[in-house]
Formats: structure tokens, sequence, C-alpha cells
């Protein structure tokens, strides 16, 4: 029964998403046959527009509007733009395929569309999510991947050639990269209790060779960093759909905990969007208090580092938990970062036997 409404969400978004496009496109047509200049109103992404919103516990849009309207000559190019980049997202998506940002770029080219760069590509494909609602991973366009996830999921994919086929997601021992296929799969059963993130590939791997996700019937997640949009929709996935609770662990700097923080409560350039953040995700380390009660070996923070640690201390999303204020002015008083591996020092499988179950008990 689970399967079949996963099986019917699936398919339900891509009509929505299909329906929203057609939708734009109608909308600009019936603009047209009327005979007026053809115009799109949509929520400004402005900085004065963007706050936090502790009800849905992330960065949302305000009321403010722009709109881009073919009377204006200096919008006449952007207004074209977005207009073929729903052609080519509606393309996508009622074909089955899939595309990147640096493939969207090039693929203008074909239409005799132009953008002067990349990031111009990037900013109209953001301003159609704007419009419409939709991220554009439902658009079918993708980043590229380099996260990964290892553990006793089974997943029965959706992708055309692949439908019905299932995997078991411990099928590959350096785990299963987070792409397209992987993330519009159906969840078909897990045996796991927990998800456990981690961002860098190192420790990833080190627990995969001692079968973390065995010892605490686990699904492991590598971030690769700060974690891809589809990454971070593919854990909340985890934690709504099979309610598994998540626990991240970063290296010990002002940036791990924002890792950490755009995984819980997403992030200011997404806040057009909604899912694709986990708020309920635990931070579990590795924390400042961690470095000194570990004796953990140790890098001087430097001035990029602390004007960070300031910038995290005035975000209002650091200021709902007291641990995250804690931590702050931890980092600050002792003025040292650590990184994941620095637990080595007391043997390689230390990080797992000892610090990781403590972890895993004190944010539970």
């Amino acid at each position: 029964m689970a399967q079949k409404k996963q099986r019917s969400s699936i398919l339900e978004r891509k009509k929505e998403v299909l329906e929203s496009l057609s939708g734009l496109g109608g909308k600009i047509y019936d603009q047209l046959d009327n005979g007026t200049f053809p115009s799109i109103t949509m929520p400004s992404r402005s900085t004065e527009n963007i706050y936090y919103d502790p009800q849905v516990r992330q960065f949302i849009l305000g009321d403010r509007k722009v709109k881009r309207s073919a009377r204006n000559i200096r919008h006449v190019k952007p207004f074209a733009q977005l207009t073929w980049a729903a052609l080519f997202s509606n393309e996508l998506t009622s074909q089955c395929k899939t595309s990147t940002l640096r493939d969207v770029y090039y693929s203008a080219q074909a239409y005799e569309m132009t953008f002067k760069d990349q990031q111009e590509s990037n900013n109209i494909v953001t301003d159609l999510e704007t419009i419409l609602g939709f991220s554009r991973e439902d658009f079918s366009i993708f980043p590229e991947e380099r996260s990964a996830i290892f553990g006793d999921l089974t997943i029965e994919y959706t992708v055309p050639g692949y439908e019905g086929r299932t995997m078991n997601l411990t099928s590959h021992p350096d785990g299963v990269m987070i792409g397209p296929a992987l993330t519009s799969s159906e969840f078909v059963k897990t045996t796991a209790d927990k998800v456990i993130a981690v961002e860098k590939g190192g420790l990833f791997t080190r627990f995969i060779e001692e079968s973390v996700h065995k010892k605490f019937n686990s699904l492991l997640v590598l971030t690769a960093g700060q974690a891809p949009r589809a990454t971070r929709h593919f854990i909340r996935r985890l934690n709504a759909e099979l309610n598994l609770p998540v626990y991240i662990f970063t290296d010990g700097d002002p940036w791990g905990m924002h890792i950490a923080m755009v995984i819980i409560s997403g992030s200011a350039n997404a806040a057009h969007l909604r899912e694709l953040n986990t708020p309920d995700a635990k931070w579990s380390g590795v924390w400042a208090t961690d470095i000194v009660n570990y004796k953990l070996p140790t890098d001087p923070l430097d001035e990029v580092d602390m004007k960070r640690l300031y910038e995290l201390q005035k975000d209002p999303r650091y200021k709902e938990d007291p641990l995250w204020q804690r931590e702050i002015k931890t980092f600050m008083k002792i003025r040292k970062k650590a990184e994941q591996e620095a637990f080595s020092r007391y043997g390689l499988t230390y990080i797992v036997d000892e610090y990781l179950p403590a972890k895993l008990e004190e944010t539970k």
C-alpha cells in the first residue's frame, strides 16, 4: 500500500509540474492573443524580501513582487530567456529526460537562445522556480552528482527503461551516487532506524568499512561538503516518508556548522522553495566543546573563520536552540577548529567505537 502511495505521489508531482508549465505558457499566449504585451509577475528574491519564518523553520520570501514585461525593452531578452527555459523544462519533464545546469546553458544555443554566461542561465532557471513554486529538480534539471548513500534500503526505480527494477543500497562498497534516478525512486523497505549524514568522503568510507550501517542500524549519507539540493530533498524524504531521525556530522568549524544548518533549515538562496530542509535533523558534531573535551588536534581559526562565526551568531536560525549559541561562543573562546579525521589520534576505529555512540545518545 505504501509503495502504491509513493508511486501515485511521484506521478501526481510530475502532472502538477507539467500543468504549471502549461499554465504559464497559456497565460503568455492569451496576452499575445489579446494584443497586449506579455508580462510575468513573480516574488522578489532581493535580500530585503527574504526573512526567517520560525513557524516553517526556514527562510521564506515576503510579499514584494517584481514584474517582467515585454513592453520594457530592458526586459525583452530576459523575458524571452525565461519562456525558453519553461519550454525546455517542459520538454525534459514530458519526455522523462534529465539535464544539468551546465547542459541547459549549452542547450540554449541549439534554439538560438543566448546567455552571456553560466550565471545568467542559472538565474533564469531560478526565476522559473520562483514563478511556479517548483524546484529545478522537479523540471528534471539536476546538479552534478557527488553525494552518496549506503545502507539497507531497497529502492524501486521509476525512470524510463528501469521502471520496476529494485536495488538495495548496500550493493556497492563505495555507496550509491545520489543522482536523478535515485532521488526519483520509490522506497520499498528498510531495516534502518536512523540516517547519519557526514560531510566528508573519508569518514563516509571509514563508516562503511567499520559496518556503521549494521552496528547503528543506519543509512549513511555523504553530503560531500555543502549538500546539493537534490541530496537535501532526499534526506527530507528519508525523514518524512520512512520516519527516520537524521543526525549530521561535520568538521568542527563554522563552515561545518553551516553545512548542518542548511540541511536543517534550508538556505536564503532557496527561500522561494519548500521541502529542501529537514527541520528536526540534529547537528551531532564535531562541536567546539568536543574539541575541548576530546583534546583533539586543531588548527587556529583565521580571520575569515572568525568573521563567519560573527555572521552565524547574528543569524536568526542559530538563536532558536541554545546549543548553537553555546558552540559559537566556545569556538570564539578557543579560536580553534578540528576536522573529523582528528579523532584518528586515538586510533582508526575510535570515532566509531567511542565518539559516534556517545554523540548519538547525547543528541537523540
